[in-house]
């Protein structure tokens, strides 16, 4: 969801988007080590509907906490909203079978299904979706989201910033019926109820201890069975799934790790994303994997991002001569072999908004030269660190390549800092880093969902702390463009000035590239984080 992804030049959207090296912004609560859910027996290799996968532990499981895709993409399956997005991308009916919207636009109102259960047996209603809501914008809670997905709806600011107690602009009307108002009408909204941060919980179960995500009762097509850190984190079908109990029977990711392909090749997992080492083996039209091979466009970007108030990137003739002297073309088609697509803009082709005819910062080292001789600290830079996920060790190959065409073309020599990926989330919330490596995945189609969260100088989610008063009264203005062709006039106008402006180097559009057993029928590689498991098939093998 507008999560923030990968490592940035390196879109690997695996299997369930569960990204091994992480993806959005902050984590909220850790889970304690050694934590268990559930039982542990073996399965038989081959069992039909149960799918098996490599995953990655999720830095929480808490939807109002939620900030990254590996979170997310356990979360839309255990959990589930008023609205949710299909396989077309299209905003369906979820836990709400319809909803009405007043004529100005500002008043939504939401009949639920009576069928709708918690895990446990327990009738979803109304009041259950106000309490979460409202638990959301507590802050209390700590959702370092709530603000950027549910801030439209009027009261929730109000009680973010401690002035109420209760959202006024939530109201349960009866058990099965939500009203719920807005301050202004805006066509993205229905989109961002898609986010967990406005799924609902049980009161009961999230009071009933700080370890409560490990025992979720959630509404969603799968339950949690088992959940070992480190280990494995198995889902189970929820029979009583109110749009009709999911065809698999469980879903296992190991989180030990392992070589995917190995692992794959010997038939261990069902579902693997390639990497680079291996997408040429895997593309020859001679490999049987080729015929197992799904590729597809991810609204993903990869980008290093500068904060601005740091020195020396509080000078924009820094940050444009280090775009400058990023040669993408190379970067995409050499050192990443075509794996992913250079990066002009912000918006990933394919995606509403996005402008074949932006005017980049096309690789020019002499330009790059003679605007840091332009800036006020000409050759005499301080020092420069670029922050990025991961443990200790060599950097990313994008990160080396980054570094040496700096050293090369600009003669500025950058320390890389490497940093346990929910640690630097947290630091990254708190404008620790000078420049950071990172990547954003779109949570629904819409440009509204990059710019305006990513650039407003008022977000949350501004981790740059890009401030242009002109892109803030564009970006204002197109929340309540109501039409469509204008709106997006207002989202490239301020697209094409961010990038004039360069708190970012967008560096590469992701693609997915992943192998599906043959035995694995109905399963959807999608462009955003969307539940996908609910109709997949494991055929005996």
């Amino acid at each position: 969801m507008g999560r923030q992804l990968i490592r940035a030049g390196l879109v690997l959207l695996l299997v369930l988007v569960v990204v091994l090296s992480g993806c959005r912004f902050l984590p909220g609560s850790r889970q304690p080590s050694g934590q268990t859910q559930g039982t542990q027996e073996q399965l038989p290799p081959g069992k039909a509907n149960i799918l098996t996968m490599l995953g990655a532990d999720p830095p929480t499981l808490d939807p109002h906490l939620t900030t990254d895709a590996t979170s997310a993409s356990y979360i839309v399956e255990i959990f589930s909203g008023l609205v949710t997005f299909n396989k077309d991308l299209q905003i369906v009916p979820d836990i709400a079978e319809r909803w009405d919207v007043s004529p100005d636009g500002k008043t939504y109102t939401f009949y639920l299904r009576k069928n709708a259960k918690f895990h446990n047996g327990k009738q979803v209603t109304a009041r259950d979706f106000k309490y979460s809501i409202e638990r959301a914008a507590d802050p209390r809670t700590q959702s370092t989201v709530a603000d950027t997905y549910l801030g439209d709806i009027v009261g929730v600011k109000e009680m973010l910033n401690g002035q109420a107690r209760q959202v006024r602009g939530v109201k349960v009307v009866d058990d099965y019926t939500l009203q719920i108002e807005i301050d202004a009408p805006k066509v993205y909204f229905l989109a961002k109820l898609t986010y967990p941060t406005a799924f609902v919980v049980d009161k009961e179960n999230v009071e009933s201890g700080r370890n409560w995500m490990f025992r979720p009762n959630g509404t969603g097509p799968f339950k949690l069975r088992e959940w070992r850190v480190g280990e494995r984190l198995v889902l189970e079908r929820n029979e009583n799934y109110y749009l009709g109990a999911p065809k698999l029977e469980r879903a296992i990711f190991i989180l030990s790790g392992g070589s995917a392909m190995t692992m794959y090749e010997n038939n261990e997992i069902d579902i693997t994303g390639v990497g680079i080492d291996d997408i040429e083996r895997v593309l020859d039209p001679n490999s049987p994997l080729r015929k197992e091979l799904v590729v597809a466009n991810s609204f993903s970007v990869g980008y290093i991002g500068f904060n601005v108030t740091k020195p020396p990137f509080d000078d924009r003739n820094v940050r444009l001569a280090l775009s400058y002297a990023v040669d993408k073309d190379k970067l995409a088609e050499v050192v990443l072999r075509k794996f992913v697509d250079p990066a002009y803009g912000i918006l990933p082709p394919g995606f509403p908004g996005y402008n074949p005819n932006l005017t980049g910062l096309k690789f020019d080292p002499q330009r790059a030269k003679q605007l840091l001789a332009q800036s006020r600290y000409g050759t005499n830079l301080p020092a420069i660190t670029l922050t990025i996920p991961g443990t200790a060790g060599n950097p990313p190959r994008t990160t080396s390549a980054i570094i040496e065409m700096w050293r090369q073309n600009l003669g500025i020599e950058v320390q890389v800092q490497q940093v346990e990926w929910a640690t630097f989330l947290d630091d990254l919330k708190r404008y620790r880093y000078q420049a950071f490596e990172l990547g954003w995945i779109a949570d629904y189609p819409d440009p509204q969902n990059f710019l305006d969260i990513l650039f407003h100088s008022q977000s949350l989610d501004n981790t740059t702390r890009y401030s242009n008063p002109e892109v803030d009264r564009l970006l204002e203005q197109a929340r309540t463009e109501q039409d469509p062709q204008r709106r997006i006039q207002l989202y490239q106008q301020v697209e094409q000035t961010i990038i004039q402006d360069a708190p970012w180097i967008p560096l590469t559009f992701g693609k997915e590239y992943v192998l599906v057993k043959p035995w694995v029928k109905n399963y959807v590689v999608s462009p955003i984080i969307i539940p996908v498991l609910k109709d997949v098939v494991v055929e005996p093998h």
